[in-house]
């Protein structure tokens, strides 16, 4: 599932030198800048995103649109925790929660497993699902923070579209990496559904809609998000 676990050693290995702390080393000063892009990066190489939310925190490299793009979205944020899926029990039995993933309410992507839990306050688990992450190696085992949400996102050709963008970090080459649904290119998605579960992004972590809007709605800015191997 997803890349070999001793290749995925060797790469980590080697890119030991460029690896930066989590949470803290990794946020820059906000940029300022005539032109507001903000640049992230997502599966398959997306750049550009088309709207920020307006709680993003400030001093990350993310830079919002000049124009209030707060008012475009539909409806507040909400709090409540995501309704649970059909057959989720026997799935939280197959796949349970990664030892040593932190406490409290928090997100938490194993790259290993190619899976995302989300976990209340009490510990306990209240959606798990298959994911796509990166290929490439990109982002290290970690402790992070939600810092920015766009609720549409375009890759800087305006060929391929997401939604649903929450980001947490930075990867290896300074773009942000967050979870998103499946993108699409001219319409059509750019993996089967079917493929998550194998890690097939160049940085971000794709999910079926229903499950990247579960993960909207259950990490506002500030969330903690825990990356484990």
């Amino acid at each position: 599932m997803g890349t070999h676990r001793s290749d995925r050693g060797r790469r980590r290995a080697d890119a030991a030198g460029r690896h930066r702390a989590p949470r803290t080393s990794l946020r820059t000063p906000l940029l300022a800048t005539a032109v507001a892009l903000a640049v992230l990066v997502g599966g398959g190489g997306y750049l550009l995103a088309d709207e920020q939310d307006s709680s993003a925190v400030a001093g990350t490299m993310v830079v919002p649109r000049a124009a209030d793009t707060a008012a475009k979205e539909a409806a507040p944020v909400s709090a409540a925790e995501p309704s649970i899926a059909p057959g989720f029990e026997i799935a939280r039995a197959s796949h349970p929660l990664p030892a040593g993933s932190g406490s409290g309410r928090r997100v938490v992507f194993s790259q290993d497993e190619q899976r995302v839990w989300l976990v209340a306050d009490d510990g306990e688990v209240v959606r798990t699902h298959p994911v796509s992450g990166s290929r490439l190696d990109n982002l290290f085992p970690g402790t992070y923070e939600v810092f920015s949400r766009s609720r549409h996102a375009t890759a800087y050709d305006r060929s391929s579209t997401m939604g649903w963008f929450v980001r947490f970090t930075y990867g290896t080459g300074g773009s942000a990496i967050g979870f998103h649904d499946i993108p699409e290119a001219d319409g059509e998605p750019v993996q089967a559904r079917g493929e998550l579960g194998t890690a097939l992004s160049a940085g971000c972590i794709r999910q079926a809609r229903p499950d990247a809007v579960a993960v909207w709605e259950f990490a506002p800015v500030g969330t903690t998000v825990v990356v484990t191997g």
